[in-house]
């Protein structure tokens, strides 16, 4: 299995790079300020191999004047550049001359993957011609002599040719454009070693010779290529972290104008100071503030809290934020490529290209992979040219040390196993930015726990439904139908058979609760000071959630506790970290009586 990926061909396919290079302003006006006159320039360069190829772009940049610090991110075959000052370094020239054709990045979510197409198509005529050679090889292996085996073998060559010119392009096209840049790759010796196996197996065809290896050849390319194929297809699950996060974002939204007109605008399109109305269950586009309107928000992606925050006029909201209840009205205080969920994408993108101490020892002895291999192949031949006279020996020797050679492992084992970890913890909640994070862990000594969401399972469940009156549950739960609050929804399950009870009106204030007009009376389900306007008492519920109950003519006919249960495994991981020598702590936003139910 090689850690390269597919040549350069296919690789601008996928991304659908343009043959023109970026101009300075363009690349300027793309460029992100990062404060204190750094900038930050994201360009995507699909030619991107393996640890060589970083080791290269990485130490090329970072020579230029004004030029802070670059990076490279093989899974996004991203380049993110610091600069600073007015004038924008020559960088994309630098790559253009290093042979990596580069263009201004951009998140391709919903794109086909050419890439995986292309690898599988070459798995497939790879494997049908090794199977077919195979079985030409049976009838030599078994003792085929004179013009029989020379058929075969000739058959074998004839088989091999598509086979190694479609399937084995991949890695020609590869070694092809790092050779002529002057540079070397993990695919030269291959190309190098495959080419070799298929010439002396032609040689010996020609000659009449008793061994061919047209089957290896081939085979290597089949076995190699699956290798590839996975390691794509492992990338792409690996960044799947990335792309959930970027689908939390809204398509657009509806601009209110200043004559009153309303536009619907695409969410790159959407600039500061414009006002965007906000229904209830859209998520917010952008960073802004709310002018108008009240509403619960589910802040779960910003704080980890699944109990909704209740905003009003004034207050901040971030891109990515749920609206619950109530319709709001915006002003954009940021575009969305700086927005808090483009930032949280970063982040992830950051964690996956991120440098630990062992995968900058892996890129480097990577890099040192192409020279040194065909040094030793070089030496082999010659010391077996040396002992024993025979050239055909030794280039057989010389081309098995090519072949066998690849450093799979060290190449690809360090950097999949950090991008695979940061999918997996963002997947329970908890954000990488470092790789070098992961490392040190095995050196903490005390740990911090959110509550919701974390130690518990984030969803408030109701645990007094047996003591409520089961006609006043099946009211509350036909109300509650009508909300997308958590406590409503953990009520809405209650609802009695047969349908849902008919209501005059039904409205719901956000922050409050809900109002519903039946037969002349008016039935509320929600915070008590609100709901019971008769029998105004405070308190909380049994488990600390602020109560909520259903009232009739603003008189209390039924109350409703929650809890949020805790994680099942949670109390055995924190005992797991104590017996370590970690000290445990909680830091949690809601009331002592919550908390006091996990601690």
């Amino acid at each position: 299995m090689s850690c390269c990926a597919p040549g350069a061909e296919m690789a601008l396919d996928l991304v659908g790079a343009s043959s023109v290079l970026p101009s300075g302003q363009e690349i300027k006006l793309a460029s992100r300020s990062l404060g204190d006159d750094l900038r930050q320039t994201d360009l995507s360069v699909p030619t991107v191999h393996c640890g060589a190829c970083i080791q290269t772009i990485e130490t090329a940049l970072g020579k230029l004047d004004h030029v802070e610090a670059a990076r490279v991110n093989l899974s996004t075959k991203r380049v993110s550049v610091r600069w600073r000052g007015d004038e924008v370094p020559p960088f994309v020239t630098v790559l253009e001359r290093l042979g990596y054709q580069a263009h201004l990045f951009e998140t391709e979510i919903d794109a086909k993957d050419k890439t995986l197409s292309e690898l599988i198509r070459a798995v497939a005529v790879a494997g049908f011609a090794a199977g077919n050679i195979m079985l030409l090889s049976v009838s030599v292996w078994s003792g085929a002599e004179g013009a029989t085996r020379d058929l075969f073998h000739w058959v074998s060559a004839l088989i091999a040719i598509p086979a190694l010119a479609f399937a084995g392009g991949i890695f020609f096209r590869s070694a092809w454009n790092a050779l002529r840049h002057g540079r070397m790759n993990m695919d030269v010796p291959i190309a190098v070693g495959v080419s070799l196996a298929y010439a002396m197996s032609l040689y010996e065809t020609i000659n009449h010779g008793d061994h061919a290896y047209f089957d290896a050849s081939v085979s290597l390319l089949f076995f190699l290529l699956i290798g590839r194929t996975l390691d794509h297809v492992m990338r792409e699950r690996a960044r799947t972290a990335v792309k959930g996060l970027s689908q939390l974002a809204a398509r657009g939204a509806m601009v209110l104008r200043a004559d009153g007109a309303r536009d619907y605008l695409p969410v790159g399109e959407i600039e500061p100071g414009m006002l965007l109305l906000i229904a209830a269950g859209d998520r917010i586009p952008v960073d802004g503030e709310i002018v108008q309107g009240a509403s619960d928000l589910d802040c779960s992606l910003v704080s980890g809290e699944s109990t909704p925050r209740n905003v009003a006029p004034g207050e901040p909201v971030q891109a990515g934020v749920l609206n619950l209840t109530g319709s709001l009205t915006i002003k954009a205080t940021a575009a969305a490529k700086d927005s808090f969920l483009a930032e949280m994408v970063r982040l992830m993108e950051a964690a996956e290209g991120g440098r630990a101490n062992y995968r900058r020892i892996a890129d480097r002895v990577s890099a040192l992979y192409a020279p040194v291999v065909h040094l030793t192949a070089f030496v082999t031949f010659l010391g077996w040219m040396a002992a024993t006279g025979d050239w055909h020996r030794a280039m057989t020797i010389a081309i098995a040390v090519l072949i066998i050679t690849c450093p799979c492992a060290l190449g690809l084992a360090v950097p999949i196993v950090q991008v695979v970890a940061a999918r997996r913890l963002f997947e329970n909640g908890i954000m990488v930015k470092d790789g070098s994070a992961m490392e040190r862990l095995a050196t903490i000594d005390a740990a911090v726990f959110d509550k919701t969401g974390t130690l518990t399972l984030g969803k408030p469940r109701l645990v007094n439904a047996s003591s409520i009156d089961p006609a006043m549950l099946a009211i509350a739960a036909d109300m509650a139908a009508h909300s997308r609050h958590p406590f409503s929804k953990a009520i809405a399950g209650f609802a009695a058979p047969g349908g849902q009870r008919k209501f005059d009106a039904v409205t719901e204030q956000p922050g409050f609760g809900i109002e519903a007009a039946a037969a002349g009376n008016i039935w509320r389900l929600g915070r008590r000071g609100w709901a019971g306007w008769k029998a105004r008492t405070g308190g909380e519920g049994r488990h600390g959630y602020g109560g909520t109950v259903l009232t009739k003519d603003g008189i209390i006919v039924a109350t409703f506790d929650f809890e949020d249960a805790p994680r099942a495994d949670a109390r055995a991981a924190i005992e797991r970290l104590k017996d370590a020598g970690v000290s445990v702590r909680m830091l949690s936003g809601d009331t002592a009586a919550a908390c006091g139910e996990v601690s």
